[in-house]
Order: structure tokens, then sequence, then C-alpha cells
């Protein structure tokens, strides 16, 4: 699943290899959580039937993990007035409006292609194309699309023209 889109709402999702490495550091959590119970178990000389307990809890865990990083995890949230992204350290503005936009620049900090949205009145938004499950070009289409559609023409009606 590349975006979700529902009503105004567009989704990019996290990369389904990103989800997978997520999801492998917390099984090896629930393998620590495990480990921590049975040596709580052996020290405090308790029937074994209770290392079930952490693990019953770490697997239901894990799983509810799983499906909100595959269902509900999202990097950018876009909508007909503006855009949240999410899941991004070091982002830096986390939302706008499609109007505070200055510029779109594709950016490589540290070597990672990212798209940055220069706002007008400073700062920026960097996102990591990397991390998503879209196609990099689509990406940046769709964005364009967003952007296109906040610009408004020039009103003809008015019949007054000036030179720059």
């Amino acid at each position: 699943m590349e975006s979700v889109s529902s009503a105004e709402l567009t989704y990019y999702r996290l990369a389904p290899t990103l989800q997978a490495r997520l999801l492998g550091a917390a099984v090896v959590g629930l393998a620590l959580l495990v480990f921590a119970g049975t040596a709580v178990v052996i020290a405090a000389r308790i029937d074994f039937a209770w290392i079930f307990v952490p693990l019953v809890v770490g697997v239901v865990a894990v799983a509810v993990f799983g499906w909100w990083l595959r269902n509900k995890a999202y990097v950018l949230r876009a909508s007909a007035q503006g855009y949240k992204v999410a899941f991004v350290r070091g982002a830096g503005v986390r939302e706008a409006r499609w109007a505070d936009i200055q510029e779109a620049v594709t950016t490589m900090p540290a070597g990672t292609p990212c798209l940055e949205l220069r706002l007008k009145k400073g700062g920026a938004t960097t996102i990591p194309v990397s991390i998503l499950s879209i196609d990099r070009e689509q990406f940046v289409r769709d964005l364009q699309a967003h952007l296109k559609a906040t610009i408004k023409p020039l009103d003809q009606a008015s019949g007054t023209t000036e030179a720059p």
C-alpha cells in the first residue's frame, strides 16, 4: 500500500523495510522481556507458569504494534489545506498549510534523498523519501499537485495589468 486516500486526506505510510526493522526491534524487546521474566521467576523461586505472563503480554504488544505500523502509522498526512509530518525525527516544522510554502526542493543531507518544503516565514520541513512506501517520483508529483491547487490565478475580471 503506497498512499491511502480518504475523503480529503492522503496518508503516506512507512516503507515496508522500515516497518520490518521496527517490528524486528519489537521482537528483540519481547525476547528481553521474556529473559527478564525468566530471571525473576528463577530468582523468586516461583512456579515456571508465571513465565507465560510476560510472554503473552509481549506477543500481544508486538502484534498490536505490527498492526499499527501497517495500518495507522504514517510519515506524512496531506489534506487540501496542508500537511502534517509524523515519525520523522529532525523533520523541522512538523505541520503547515500549503499556502505557507515558498518552495519545494530536493536535498541530500548525509547522503539521504529528502524533499525539503521551505516556508515563507522561515523554517523548513525535511522529509526523507526513502522511508516512504511510495515511489519517489510519484510522491513529488502528488505534492506538486497539492501545491498547484493552492496557487490562485490572478483575477482576470479586474482588467488591471501591472508591468513588473
